[in-house]
């Protein structure tokens, strides 16, 4: 398989996360930085979409998928979130950055990175 990989950065999606009583009332904004292992030769090949990994399906499933998530911990957010990924869209590896901004006074955000599945 080629070393090839599709990325969505900086998807902001508004959903309820934390463990405080303030955050459980309101929406918050986390961003998704998402790296994912996919074989590009085909889809070059055939400049078909259904060769190709359609990082806009990828974007409107999780966006669906958060926006009605309300998660306490971003490692549950970010544990689901690959699931789906590796489940849904058939993708080997990824590695998923979690962020949520403004979380800690001083820091441009806090969050996780993660990383599932084999490379190839």
């Amino acid at each position: 398989m080629a070393a090839d990989t599709v990325f969505i950065e900086d998807l902001r999606i508004e959903t309820i996360i934390g463990i405080y009583d303030w955050e459980r009332e309101i929406r918050q904004i986390i961003s998704i930085d998402l790296e994912m292992a996919w074989d590009n030769t085909r889809a070059a090949t055939t400049e078909s979409i259904e060769d190709a990994l359609n990082y806009k399906a990828v974007a409107k499933r999780l966006i669906q998928f958060v926006e009605e998530s309300e998660f306490q911990l971003v490692e549950t957010l970010a544990e689901r979130i690959a699931a789906i990924v590796l489940n849904e869209f058939n993708v080997p590896w990824l590695r998923l950055k979690l962020s949520k901004p403004g979380a800690v006074t001083g820091s441009r955000a806090v969050g996780v990175t993660i990383e599932r599945g084999e490379r190839g």
